[in-house]
Order: C-alpha cells, then sequence, then structure tokens
C-alpha cells in the first residue's frame, strides 16, 4: 500500500530533497511551507503520517502539533528540528509529538520510521471519536450525539480501547490483556463490564455501537 504523509518545513530545498526521495521509496508527500498552510492541507487531505519541522512561520510545530491533539487528530507526527537538547525533545513529546529525528537526518532513516509510525495511530490524542461517541481524555468525559454518558472505571479503559482500534476489531484476549494486564480475572468478567458498558453506550440511543462478532472479537461499528 502506497504511504501518503504532508511535510511541514520552511527549508525549500531539504523539502525538495525528502520529497523526492520519498518518491522514489512510493512514499507520496505534499508539501507546505508553513504551520497555517500544513493545517489547511490537513483538513483536506488523510494521511498516513506528518513530518514536521519544529520551526516554522506562521504558526511554530509544537502550536500545529498541540492544535492537531487538542482537536482529536490521532494521526502519527514525526518531528524534524536542528534542537537536540533534552528540554526540547521533551516539549515536542509534550506537544503530541509520537517520534524525533534530529537534522541533519538519513533519508533511508526516515524511511524507516515513515513506516514504522504509518502501522499505527497514534496515542497521543486527548480526544478520541467514533461516529457520534467521543471520549475526551483531558477531562476524562465520555459523551455521545452530546450527551454524557457516565461509565465505571473499567467500562473507561474497555471504551478507550475499543475507540483506539476502531473500525478494527479486538479479540476476547487481546482487549482483556489491555485492560488487566496479567491480572485478568475470571472468564465472565469481561461479558459483565461490556453488559454494563452497552447500557451506558448504546441502550440511550437508536443505533448500537458495541458489537460482538461470533469467532472474532469485539469493536465500534457504524454499520
Amino acid at each position: 500500500m502506497k504511504r501518503q504523509v504532508l511535510l511541514i518545513e520552511d527549508d525549500l530545498d531539504l523539502a525538495q530533497t525528502v520529497v523526492d526521495f520519498l518518491a522514489l521509496e512510493s512514499i507520496e508527500c505534499d508539501h507546505a511551507s508553513n504551520g497555517v498552510a500544513g493545517l489547511v492541507l490537513l483538513e483536506q487531505t488523510q494521511y498516513d503520517v506528518l513530518l514536521l519541522d519544529l520551526n516554522l512561520p506562521r504558526m511554530g510545530g509544537l502550536s500545529v502539533c498541540k492544535q492537531l491533539r487538542d482537536t482529536g487528530v490521532d494521526m502519527p507526527i514525526l518531528m524534524l528540528t536542528a534542537r537536540d537538547q533534552l528540554l526540547d525533545k521533551v516539549a515536542g513529546f509534550e506537544a503530541g509529538t509520537d517520534d524525533y529525528l534530529v537534522k541533519p537526518f538519513e533519508l533511508d532513516e526516515l524511511v524507516l520510521r515513515i513506516h514504522a509510525l504509518a502501522k499505527r495511530r497514534s496515542g497521543q490524542a486527548q480526544v478520541i471519536r467514533f461516529a457520534d461517541l467521543e471520549m475526551n481524555l483531558t477531562t476524562h468525559s465520555v459523551t455521545r450525539q452530546g450527551v454524557a454518558i457516565k461509565v465505571t472505571p473499567i467500562g473507561w479503559r474497555l471504551l478507550e480501547q475499543l475507540l483506539r482500534a476502531a473500525p478494527s476489531i479486538m479479540t476476547k484476549e487481546k482487549l482483556e490483556q489491555n485492560v488487566w494486564g496479567d491480572d485478568i480475572p475470571d472468564s465472565n468478567a469481561l461479558k459483565v463490564h461490556l453488559f454494563h458498558l452497552r447500557e451506558a453506550v448504546d441502550a440511550p440511543f437508536e443505533k448500537a455501537l458495541i458489537h460482538t462478532l461470533p469467532n472474532r472479537g469485539i469493536g465500534l461499528k457504524d454499520d
């Protein structure tokens, strides 16, 4: 599958080099030279990975990153920067970046990181959405169609896992491992907690989102 990435970089020579090299690796790369233009492209196209320079005109890389995470964008972000100090890296991770590559970097390494990041969604987003269901990790709240939903602590963890995986299906074993770790309770625990989660998330609404697929697992579906 061909990857599609966005590079937000104000060094035009570097940007052209990256775009041309990625094309040779069958990675389609769009380019924006400032943060504001980058955000416009991000509204128009769904990318696999964002390559984001730290120092940008009009809107800096940290601000772009934070704005994306605050609005629930879970696209992986690779920060590109000449700053190699620990505090700079900490600031990047706190803003929501997933990985860091210090300039000058090897283009082959950039390709490897793109492929690694493209295989997953970011865990840095503060708002997770599926259909009309929304989980806000900052305010620790869940809403559906704008209506507040109360879930138990285990229900929260189950729902977060399902939202992060959606629309993929999670096996029963994977879901239990992610929620309880090595201390998995008796065999009926997951069934009981899922029942209560469905009562909170699905029962008050016309369409059910939480589905159990025989011999496959549990997932969120908006069919």
